[in-house]
């Protein structure tokens, strides 16, 4: 039972447990709202057989009091059951999710975007919080107490029971069947709803190209056309869900008028007191209330099938496993027949096989979409081959543990990533325990001090959300500061020098050239000066490993290097007409 709740609601086994409870506990609050039902049933029997005796005028008090503890009493457990222990599973749930984003392959982020995920940890974890505390514990408590109410009917008279059961199963029929089509509505919505936030995110992110061009109030409109959507699928789904529920809840009332039209007829017949007639009439008054919430519940429960899929496909995705310890010789990175392939299923690399060897630079040149930037993140493990081999120090890096893997990987990316913290936090991710003096170093490295000391608080300047008040290779400066920080024995650089000037570029080269002492370095650049002094070059062209050699080996060959080289060259003396 228990693994069958984590499965069918993306719930942890704590999660789980809790669930159970929290039914449970639904089914003794139901049931103690029936012990009044019970003492009012008395209290009428005594008034209708001559009056209520002397001795018994304390029964019904203390009796009253009992009921009111009673109530109190499971109504405090039922809410630490559901509303406590739900938030307390929401947090686990968003911990886990984040958890096993954090190991999953990067494969699955290319299917993903930011706006789509944020919403499955937020959004999904919340609407799932509210069906938790809610609509899952009080439909389970409504169904099971009622169950036990109706067995209890029938021991007084079988025939009202029957008056008052049969339009259960037809209610929860109506809103059971129209589960399909609430997920169809659900889905629409939700998709219609990424791409609304997708589409804001976008405004967001572009708004100095969108002012640029001009495009803000053609863009806006298609914006607004996204927005209208959403509101026009939100009411579709209120009209859908209120069709089936309404309808059920109409079923449900015509209950109270079987009971009342059996029992008349019962009653005339002289085959039903008056006493057990008021007993029906009483308890199915009571018994409807919250048949008429289960309704409601088990349709939001069937709402949260499309928010459940969203977060179990993240949780069954396969994770990067393997071996916690290195057994690494060394730090030559070898590729062997490696081939790779998106999801897409495009082949990007076919029968790549090259060595960057240990205390050398390696540089991956060659055309765009060649493969060059893929090549690097296959080396780091970003993502596993389709076939083939990549082996570290002849360890197969397919069979280490990412996390442990990373450690010997110091990476600067195209794209920097910096924090709305200090300079100096920002460059201390490479290494958190590093002191002050380390960090400077490294930042000294990388020629960080050069526009620190311009800053009128310095290192411990904010530079705001990813580093918007710092210049695009002020930037790239503080990336590079962290891998000197990290001083891991392989370096991957993807265009590490592209946002620099000439100059900040001959002195991370300089620096470069101190720090690659007995390490790995593999570099991505389009730039052919930043490669020019490489141990050596790796052409990639069409997935495939073009040419291999020293920069002055590949030039006599007069193939694509030289001609990139030459290309560029000739790019130097392009001017303004």
């Amino acid at each position: 039972m228990i693994k069958y709740l984590q499965k069918k609601y993306a719930l942890s086994e704590t999660g789980a447990k809790d669930l159970i409870k929290g039914c449970i506990a639904c089914v003794m609050q139901n049931i103690s709202f029936m012990f009044p039902v019970g003492l009012l049933y008395s209290l009428v029997s005594d008034l209708i057989n001559g009056g209520v005796p002397k001795n018994r005028i304390s029964f019904y008090i203390i009796g009253c009091v009992l009921c009111i503890g009673i109530i109190l009493v499971t109504t405090y457990f039922q809410y630490n059951a559901t509303y406590f222990a739900t938030y307390i599973e929401s947090g686990i749930r968003r911990v886990t999710l984040a958890e096993k984003l954090r190991k999953i392959p990067m494969s699955f982020f290319g299917k993903k975007d930011l706006a789509d995920l944020t919403s499955t940890i937020m959004a999904d974890c919340t609407f799932l919080e509210q069906s938790f505390s809610h609509f899952i514990p009080e439909l389970v408590g409504s169904i099971i107490s009622t169950v036990l109410i109706l067995i209890s009917l029938f021991f007084y008279d079988w025939r009202m029971a029957l008056a008052a059961l049969w339009v259960a199963p037809v209610a929860f029929a109506i809103v059971g069947f129209s589960a399909k089509i609430q997920e169809g509505f659900n889905k629409k919505s939700m998709d219609a709803k990424m791409s609304c936030a997708d589409g804001i995110q976008e405004c967001i992110e572009t708004v100095q190209d969108l002012k640029a061009n001009n495009a803000e109030k053609e863009y806006l409109k298609g914006l607004e056309k996204k927005i209208r959507y959403v509101e026009h699928r939100s009411i579709l789904n209120e009209f859908g869900l209120a069709a089936f529920v309404v309808s059920a809840s109409l079923v449900l009332k015509l209950g109270i008028v079987t009971v009342a039209l059996v029992g008349s007829i019962l009653l005339v017949q002289g085959s039903l007191d008056v006493l057990t007639f008021f007993l029906f009439l009483l308890v199915i008054s009571r018994m409807y209330d919250p048949l008429q919430g289960a309704l409601q519940n088990l349709a939001a429960v069937i709402s949260t099938r499309t928010n459940i899929a969203r977060m179990n496909e993240i949780l069954d995705h396969p994770m990067q496993q393997g071996e916690t310890l290195l057994s690494n010789k060394g730090y030559d990175i070898s590729f062997e027949h490696v081939q790779f392939a998106y999801n897409s299923g495009e082949t990007v690399l076919r029968d790549v096989t090259f060595t960057a060897k240990q205390g050398e630079v390696t540089a991956l040149v060659g055309p765009s979409g060649g493969g060059k930037t893929t090549v690097s993140r296959l080396a780091a493990r970003f993502w596993d081959v389709t076939s083939g081999k990549i082996t570290v120090g002849g360890m197969d890096i397919s069979k280490v543990d990412p996390e442990v893997l990373f450690s010997l990987y110091s990476i600067v990316f195209q794209e920097v990533t910096l924090f709305d913290n200090t300079i100096m936090e920002n460059i201390r991710i490479g290494n958190q325990n590093a002191t002050d003096a380390e960090v400077l170093a490294a930042a000294h490295l990388a020629n960080v001090d050069e526009f620190v000391e311009r800053l009128p608080d310095k290192w411990n300047t904010y530079i705001g959300e990813n580093g918007c008040e710092l210049s695009g290779g002020e930037r790239q400066r503080i990336s590079i500061a962290r891998a000197f920080l990290k001083n891991a024995p392989i370096i991957l650089l993807d265009e590490a020098t592209a946002a620099l000037d000439v100059e900040n570029e001959t002195l991370i080269q300089t620096a470069l050239s101190r720090l690659i002492e007995n390490k790995t370095v593999l570099v991505i650049a389009h730039r052919m000066r930043t490669v020019a002094s490489a141990d050596k070059i790796v052409v990639l062209s069409g997935g495939k490993v073009a040419e291999e050699g020293t920069p002055d080996m590949l030039m006599k060959e007069n193939g694509i290097y030289a001609h990139m080289v030459n290309k560029q060259k000739e790019s130097q003396n392009w001017t303004l007409l």
